[in-house]
């Protein structure tokens, strides 16, 4: 019986961070071939929240954004995640690294 309760409290430490993001506001924004959408997400100012990054396109793809310091590479086909921190008002432009010609996206907190 001691083992189990053991092996759960560890599964349990192990879970409770990502539970923790589970929760957070979830905003989904696609990447195909250098284009985003939606081009904007509109998030609330002072609120940590999750971007959910799913590559549809044919090539990799990749989220960054110098003024929030975060830079995520997919291949195609794959869904990931990254978390934000709480933001001011403002706004603040994301790109596709692979593809520079093509019109940034942004995000609009508020």
């Amino acid at each position: 019986m001691k083992r189990l309760q053991i092996a759960w409290l560890m599964l349990a430490g192990a879970v409770a961070p990502f539970m923790a993001y589970a929760e957070l506001p979830s905003y989904e924004l696609s990447l195909r071939d250098g284009h985003f959408t939606p081009a904007q997400l509109e998030v609330p100012a002072g609120q940590r929240f999750k971007i959910i990054l799913k590559n549809i396109g044919q090539g990799p793809a990749e989220f960054e954004s110098t003024p929030l310091r975060v830079e995520k590479v997919l291949s195609p086909g794959v869904t990931t995640f990254v978390v934000i921190h709480p933001l001011r008002p403002g706004h603040y432009p994301f790109f596709d690294e692979f593809n520079p010609q093509l019109p940034e996206g942004g995000i609009l907190a508020k």
